[in-house]
C-alpha cells in the first residue's frame, strides 16, 4: 500500500486545531488537578473524620477503576443527577479528578523531603500553621515535584485522546474525522502519532532540566 500524503498536508490545519484543544484540556487538567492534590492533602491531615473518610474514598475510587469509565460516569452519569456539564467542561473535571489523586502522593513525598527542623524554626518564631504551610512548605513542595508533575503533565497529553469518546473535538476526534473524509488511515495516524511525540518529547526535555535544577535547589 503506497501512503498518499497529500491528504495529510490538507488536513494539517485541522488536525493543528485539534492539537491546541488537547493542549488546553491538558493544561487546565494540570492546573485543577494540583489544587485537587493540594486539598486531598490537606484533607487526608483534617481532624474531621468525615472528610478524611471522604478523601479515602475519593483516591480508592479513582485508583480502582479506568480513566475512560471516570470520563463516561462525569459526562454521562452526572446529567441523571442534575448536572449537565459540556464536553470540553466534563473532560477537563474527569481528567483533573484523576490526575489530582495521584498529584497529592507527589506533594505528600514532596513533603516527607522537607527538614522537619524548618518547620520547627518556623513554629518556634511563633508562625502559625497556615502561614507555615504558605510561605514555607508549599514553595518548596512545588519546587520538588516540578519534574514528576511534568510527567504528569505528559501523561495528561496521552490520557486526553480518551475524551475522544465524549465526542470533544481534540486531536484524536479529529484524526478520526479526517479518516471518514478521505478513508486514508494510515497516514492520518501516523501524523497524529506524530504530533503526540513533538508534544511529549517537547515536555521530556523540560522535565530533564527541570529535574537538574530540583537537583541543585536540593543541594
Amino acid at each position: 500500500m503506497t501512503l498518499e500524503w497529500k491528504y495529510v498536508t490538507q488536513a494539517l490545519p485541522f488536525l493543528w486545531e485539534g492539537t491546541l484543544v488537547t493542549v488546553a484540556a491538558s493544561v487546565l487538567a494540570l492546573v485543577l488537578g494540583l489544587l485537587v492534590g493540594i486539598f486531598v492533602v490537606l484533607g487526608r491531615r483534617s481532624r474531621f473524620k468525615v472528610l478524611r473518610g471522604l478523601i479515602i474514598a475519593y483516591m480508592s475510587v479513582v485508583r480502582g477503576t479506568p480513566l475512560f469509565i471516570q470520563i463516561l460516569i462525569v459526562y454521562y452519569a452526572l446529567p441523571a443527577l442534575g448536572l449537565d456539564i459540556p464536553r470540553f467542561e466534563a473532560g477537563v473535571i474527569a481528567l483533573s479528578l484523576n490526575s489530582g489523586a495521584y498529584i497529592s502522593e507527589m506533594i505528600r513525598g514532596g513533603l516527607m523531603a522537607i527538614p522537619k527542623g524548618q518547620l520547627d524554626a518556623a513554629k518556634a518564631c511563633g508562625m502559625r500553621s497556615s502561614l507555615i504551610w504558605r510561605r514555607i512548605t508549599l514553595p518548596q513542595v512545588l519546587v520538588l515535584i516540578l519534574p514528576p508533575l511534568t510527567m504528569e503533565f505528559t501523561g495528561l497529553l496521552k490520557s486526553s485522546a480518551l475524551l475522544s469518546v465524549i465526542g470533544l473535538v481534540e486531536l484524536t476526534r479529529r484524526a478520526q474525522q479526517v479518516i471518514g473524509e478521505t478513508l486514508r488511515s494510515p497516514e492520518v495516524w501516523l501524523t497524529t502519532a506524530a504530533l503526540y511525540f513533538v508534544m511529549c518529547f517537547a515536555l521530556g526535555a523540560v522535565t530533564r532540566r527541570l529535574e537538574k535544577s530540583a537537583a541543585a535547589y536540593r543541594l
